[in-house]
């Protein structure tokens, strides 16, 4: 890693757009600190510090602290990843939305264009529902209509700035623009996450207890780092051999490759699936101000509710982990059906001269693709619900308070790996470039 960017570094053009990554992400975070006019922030401060548990944690990770800070970035990149998981399965849906996608260059800009769009929209909503709660809980620093536009109108632009800064970073920087501004903004809050665990189970303990745990702590963070590194490059290679033909007098073709068929073929999706679906209902009772009594509901609440989850006190609650489990590891291969087409791959292949030794073209190459598939895809989903399930039984178990968690670990590892990549892709370009200049 340290040698891809000191490599990086001695090419200009490559330097130059570091530079600019490293500058935009610098703006990024004092933007993170501009609070939200006719918001009352110490108040909103003290509700999120009494509902951060119940499923806000994570939400403030992801936004960098934005959130807790009620800046105008405090909707974030959230927008923009809904709206893009939401085209990627509508265009999975809309035939229509499919044959732009296939349209090359200009069928992405095309997509990308809708994809803006649907980020306003659904940023203009959140906003609006945001600020609603924020009426109702008496957060606003006054009730008048200009008040709630301007906030309505603060949070919006906040985030469409953002889309537009990630963007740039894609397009001038070193790419990945909106998972760069995520990991940052991850990043952002590990330092406070850390220094709770020092208060908690350090500097309040005798020295060999504070030196024991020290030592555990470490040890649980780089083992899941690990863990997540080995589960992302993780990869079933099938082979692929293609025969050959004759072009004139010769021949040719007849060249051996595979198919990567990645473990973790969904990344980080599928948890954010899960967690989005199990903590919203979370998240809109506490802005609402309700969960709190002892019906029925406020019970489901409570089981939805990561905080309660391996709880020995209260064991009961811990069902809702299952179901988070459960639903990690149906997204996973609901994910990888919608963006993985066997059948499709199959053809291409048939349709190339090329096929999987040992299996016939077309429909069996498509049945035993999927056969692999459903065998990866399983170990990969349980990776993934290893990953999330450690964090929140540290939590439940010993009360450990951060919003660091399996998650934020995939989220970062994955992008640090795959800019790494764009990076090194980066200097081979222009290597050859000057190699064909010479």
């Amino acid at each position: 890693m340290l040698e891809t960017l000191r490599n990086a570094f001695k090419v200009k053009d490559i330097r130059n757009r570091i530079l600019f990554t490293f500058f935009m992400l610098i703006a990024i975070r004092i933007g993170s600190q501009l609070p939200v006019p006719g918001v009352d922030g110490d108040v909103f401060k003290q509700f999120f510090e009494s509902q951060a548990a119940d499923g806000l944690g994570f939400f403030n990770a992801i936004t960098g602290g934005s959130f807790l800070n009620m800046s105008v970035f405090a909707l974030n990149i959230t927008p923009y990843i809904t709206a893009s998981i939401i085209m990627q399965l509508l265009t999975i849906a809309i035939p229509k939305l499919e044959e732009i996608q296939r349209d090359g260059e200009e069928g992405r800009k095309k997509i990308a264009s809708i994809t803006r769009y649907v980020t306003i929209g659904l940023g203009l909503v959140e906003a609006i529902a945001m600020t609603v709660g924020f009426y109702r809980g008496g957060y606003l620093t006054t009730d008048t209509p200009l008040t709630v536009v301007m906030v309505i109108t603060a949070l919006t632009a906040g985030s469409a700035v953002l889309m537009w800064m990630g963007e740039r970073i894609t397009e001038k920087g070193i790419g990945n623009g909106i998972s760069i501004i995520l990991v940052i903004n991850i990043i952002s809050r590990i330092p406070q996450d850390l220094a709770t665990l020092w208060d908690q189970f350090i500097a309040t303990t005798s020295v060999p207890k504070g030196v024991l745990a020290a030592i555990i702590i470490f040890v649980i963070i780089v083992a899941m780092v690990v863990f997540v590194i080995v589960l992302q490059g993780a990869e079933r290679r099938i082979p692929v051999q293609y025969s050959k033909k004759l072009q004139g007098r010769k021949q040719v073709g007849g060249q051996s490759t595979h198919i990567p068929l990645k473990v973790n073929t969904g990344g980080v999706i599928p948890v954010i699936f899960a967690q989005s679906l199990m903590q919203t209902p979370v998240i809109i009772a506490g802005i609402v101000g309700k969960g709190n009594g002892t019906g029925i509901g406020s019970k489901i609440l409570r089981g939805l509710s990561q905080s309660n989850w391996c709880n020995p006190e209260e064991p009961v609650y811990t069902i809702g982990l299952l179901v988070y489990l459960i639903l990690i590891i149906a997204f996973a291969y609901f994910y990888t059906q919608i963006t993985f087409n066997p059948l499709e791959i199959a053809n291409n292949m048939k349709r190339a001269g090329g096929f999987i030794p040992g299996i016939r073209p077309g429909r069996p190459t498509s049945d035993y693709l999927n056969q692999i598939l459903g065998y990866i895809v399983f170990i990969g989903a349980i990776g993934l619900a290893i990953v999330a399930f450690i964090p929140i039984f540290f939590n439940g178990v010993f009360k450990a308070d951060v919003s660091f968690g399996g998650t934020s670990i995939i989220i970062i590892v994955g992008v640090v790996i795959e800019t790494l990549k764009q990076i090194e892709s980066q200097m081979r370009v222009r290597y050859y470039k000057g190699f064909l200049n010479d």
